[in-house]
């Protein structure tokens, strides 16, 4: 069989020839329809992640959706380096299958659950979001941030604040319900006041990017807070704009702020696997957030380093599957464009 097989850690994989899977007690064969591309992967194909190692050659791709033998159609919630999902056949454990509803697209599936289940556990799990209250998106644009805007509104947000540096994507939020947008780029001071205009009475903040927006956007919200005992949920869940903030320690004494992080490390296996679960039985009332590009998976490394449009993400499948979807022509215009 083949498969997507990185052999130097930030080097795009090659599609290769490698041995059948070998199950595991426990484990079955799953026939692979839909892997997705996004950050999670390309930092585990790093070496990068926090959990990740430098094993190598490892077979990149997290989760995705295939066909059991039995003919069913599955979600794999989650494989580490260096076995993962781009291959044509995986072992994967059988209690961790997880039946796709009927009537949606494994492509589909395959990339929004990953973007989705970082607001999902995030909201539900870490921020606890009670109904009412008032959520900021940090990072709002990409596909994981117009996920949470559309998720805290589903799940009784009273009101949303988007914060990004795309323009076009801010106007996606509001599309997708948020009340009011914050535009990251511009001087600090300017930056630091719009998120005291618009989110200073936020309960919760949902932070995919970290580094100095992250410390606009506290100080802002500190600054113009009316109740500093009112306690401000802040859950980090991405690092877009860097890995390190500054934090002064007055800012942890003026007001109630409570800092968690949202990850692979943060909850248990048992919960994750229930909010995953959870998750995939609502994807039939969400639409998808973004573009979807389906590629074949033979052509997995001209793909890996493909510029794409704000919003659109790769989901790799069987040769030939990418021409059932709208999007694979969109592969070919950007490839032609770059």
């Amino acid at each position: 069989m083949h498969a997507a097989v990185v052999h130097a850690l930030g080097q795009p994989p090659r599609y290769e020839s490698v041995p059948e899977p070998a199950p595991a007690a426990g484990e079955v064969v799953v026939e692979m329809l839909a892997a997705a591309l996004y950050p999670l992967v390309r930092s585990f194909a790093s070496g990068g992640h926090y959990t990740g190692g430098d094993a190598l050659p490892l077979v990149p791709g997290f989760d995705g959706v295939g066909r059991t033998t039995e003919g069913g159609l599955v979600y794999i919630p989650g494989l580490e380096p260096p076995r993962g999902t781009m291959a044509e056949r995986v072992a994967v454990p059988a209690a961790s299958l997880m039946p796709v509803p009927d009537g949606l697209d494994p492509a589909v599936v395959a990339t929004a659950m990953n973007p989705a289940s970082s607001a999902w556990i995030a909201l539900r799990e870490r921020a606890r979001l009670r109904g009412g209250e008032s959520v900021l998106v940090l990072g709002a644009t990409g596909n994981a941030g117009r996920a949470a805007v559309r998720l805290a509104l589903d799940q009784g947000a009273g009101q949303v604040v988007a914060a990004g540096r795309d323009p076009l994507g801010l106007q996606d939020a509001s599309a997708l319900g948020a009340a009011r947008t914050v535009l990251l780029d511009g001087p600090g001071a300017e930056v630091t006041d719009a998120f005291g205009a618009a989110a200073a009475d936020a309960d919760i903040v949902l932070d995919y990017l970290w580094g100095r927006p992250a410390e606009l956007a506290l100080d802002g919200i500190l600054r113009h807070r009316a109740d500093p005992t009112r306690t401000l949920r802040w859950v980090q869940v991405g690092s877009a704009a860097g890995p390190d903030m500054t934090l002064p320690s007055a800012w942890l004494r003026k007001a109630d702020v409570d800092i968690c992080g949202s990850g692979l490390g943060s909850i248990s296996a048992a919960r994750r696997s229930a909010c995953l679960r959870e998750l995939l039985a609502r994807l039939p009332s969400l639409a998808p957030t973004g573009e979807i590009v389906p590629v074949p998976l033979a052509e997995v490394h001209t793909a890996w380093e493909t510029p794409l449009r704000s919003g659109s993400r790769i989901v790799f499948v069987p040769a030939g599957g990418e021409e059932r979807h709208s999007g694979a022509a969109q592969l070919r215009k950007d490839r032609e464009a770059v």
